[in-house]
């Protein structure tokens, strides 16, 4: 399929793959690009770049949410072929190198199986890549704390629980929170639309999961860019409000 561009704001794009989101910050001819989606939307991610008119060696730097395969599948492709550097939360960097792997294993997805639309979403993550494993060589920690000196000028905002070492992206000036999978809008194996968690077995360590949508809450926004489900316009808090009460 292909990747679906939306521009949410002046300079900042969602990207729509195979079941899973990345965004692009513009800023004149350079971008940051978070989160790469699976190893098989690699030509989905080389368009979206091209459709908001950049390119591949235009990427000032790769911001990663989280190491999972749905998020990390062409970050070593930019790193090796374009020298783009990719950037992670200090607890996620060896996750990136595949120290260890916090992800759903295939043991958790057969458990899982009786749940509608988890067999269909799986036969379709093997066919994009989500079973297949690329780590990043030499993934790196921001090199400052507060806002990075990068297109947009995202200010990471630590949120464990889907993995210990997730982080979500704040965009104070344009109002907007890039999510990940902290919290989402929608997802294959979901049965509601709107602000949620994924769904438990997918998540590292469930209860830091619910405690990171409070810290979600209280960064000032009105635009969500999850890591799956489509872009969510309203106060940020009142989504994080919505995604605990549905948790619990």
């Amino acid at each position: 399929m292909r990747a679906e561009v939306q521009q949410v704001a002046d300079g900042t794009y969602l990207v729509h793959g195979n079941n899973v989101n990345w965004v692009i910050l513009k800023d004149g001819d350079a971008v940051t690009l978070v989160d790469t989606g699976y190893p098989g939307d690699r030509q989905g991610v080389l368009e979206s770049l091209a459709a908001v008119g950049s390119a591949p060696e235009a990427v000032a730097a790769v911001l990663i949410t989280h190491a999972h395969n749905d998020h990390l599948g062409s970050a070593e492709y930019l790193r090796a072929a374009h020298g783009t550097p990719v950037h992670l939360h200090p607890v996620e960097v060896p996750h990136a190198r595949r120290e260890f792997l916090q992800q759903a294993t295939i043991g958790d997805v057969v458990r899982n199986i009786w749940r509608p639309g988890v067999l269909p979403w799986a036969v379709h993550t093997i066919r994009v890549g989500g079973t297949e494993q690329h780590p990043v060589t030499a993934p790196e920690p921001f090199p400052a704390e507060g806002p990075l000196d990068l297109p947009g000028r995202p200010v990471p905002v630590h949120t464990p629980g889907h993995t210990d070492g997730h982080c979500v992206y704040h965009l104070p000036g344009a109002g907007i929170v890039i999510s990940g999978d902290a919290l989402v809008t929608g997802h294959a194996i979901s049965q509601v639309k709107g602000p949620q968690l994924l769904t438990d077995f997918f998540h590292h360590d469930r209860t830091q999961a619910i405690a990171s949508l409070k810290l979600i809450g209280e960064l000032a926004g009105d635009t969500l860019l999850p890591g799956h489900g489509p872009v969510h316009r309203g106060p940020v808090r009142a989504a994080a409000e919505q995604a605990l009460e549905r948790a619990s």
